[in-house]
């Protein structure tokens, strides 16, 4: 299908008019005079770790939300844990689930050696997370950057505030808006299901629940039903909590609608994927979810544009934080 790429006037004129927390913009050209070479080393060492493990794509781009959704956009999530302060990696929804901190690692080293103490961790995770979501067909969009990297990690934040796999609607729209982001964002952000895998402890209880009461009348049930046999096939009543499933079984490696599709059909692998239609009683999320189950032109604009919403989050700007020489220390 063909790409869609947003017109940089446009986006510039909404958000570049943002004035965050530090008195800063961040801004599109931040390392052109800095480190012209930014991007592209970013670029070329996303592609080619994504060539060799197509599920990093999912992986990178989880690194983003999960670290924007915890004191903001700090790269805070890639810190590791020292005498006083515990790594967000080890909070409930990171342990063992979050990867891809050794492709970071590397263009960290890479862009130190060609400008230190210039291109900030922060800004590299909203690189990785574009590149990742168009080396899969996704949309590509302009990154706004200017980010410090945050002095401290929350782990108690981490427990607190990223999305759980099997939250309600309700808890789902609380949590975005907590983070600014409105239920169109949630909407649209929820499509980065289109790639990436789950464990089963991630939604076991729900395929062998005896009541059934996400989608009505005989088709969809039907359908369910068998997508139902599917998982429990992957996932036992017992054993096997780490073996994983496909967000999306339609297109498991390429970023695209097939997501929306599958939550209209009741095909969608978490909790909090079918909530959004299950317990959407006005209809104002399904008549958005029919939308991009529909264009996925539409969609990829309205993920693109939440993407740099949600990179705006709480970053730290001008004097604040600082420019970490290793993503996983502070520079003191």
């Amino acid at each position: 299908m063909e790409r869609i790429r947003l017109l940089p006037l446009l986006i510039t004129i909404v958000f570049k008019t943002l004035t965050l927390s530090g008195g800063e913009l961040l801004v599109y050209d931040y390392y052109n005079d800095k480190c012209p070479m930014a991007e592209d080393i970013v670029r070329h060492n996303v592609e080619v770790a994504v060539f060799k493990d197509p599920r990093l794509a999912a992986s990178l781009l989880r690194l983003h939300f999960h670290d924007c959704f915890v004191m903001g956009c700090d790269a805070s999530v890639l810190l590791d844990s020292v005498e006083g302060m515990t790594s967000e990696k080890q909070a409930g929804p990171n342990l063992n689930s979050l990867r891809g901190f050794e492709v970071i690692d590397k263009i960290k080293y890479l862009l130190e050696e060609e400008c230190p103490f210039t291109v900030s961790c922060a800004d590299i995770l909203a690189m990785v997370a574009r590149d990742a979501v168009e080396l899969r067909g996704g949309p590509r969009w302009d990154v706004l950057m200017g980010r410090k990297d945050s002095l401290e990690s929350s782990f108690s934040g981490a427990n607190l505030f990223i999305p759980a796999p099997n939250s309600s609607l309700e808890v789902l729209i609380d949590n975005f808006k907590q983070q600014g982001l409105d239920i169109e964002d949630l909407v649209a952000l929820s499509g980065s299901h289109s790639i990436g895998r789950a464990r089963c402890l991630s939604f076991k209880q729900r395929i062998y629940e005896a009541k059934q009461e996400y989608y009505y009348g005989y088709d969809r049930y039907k359908r369910y039903t068998s997508f139902r046999r599917i998982l429990q096939s992957i996932c036992p009543v017992t054993g096997r909590d780490n073996k994983f499933a496909p967000l999306d079984f339609r297109t498991p490696k390429r970023f695209d609608n097939h997501y929306f599709i599958n939550i209209l059909e009741g095909k969608g692998l978490l909790g909090s994927d079918n909530v959004l239609i299950s317990q959407d009683f006005d209809g104002k999320i399904t008549e958005q979810v029919w939308g991009y189950a529909s264009n996925e032109k539409l969609f990829f604009a309205s993920f693109a544009k939440s993407m740099i919403k949600m990179g705006n989050i709480n970053v730290l700007t001008g004097n604040e934080g600082e420019v970490r020489r290793n993503c996983r220390f502070i520079n003191a």
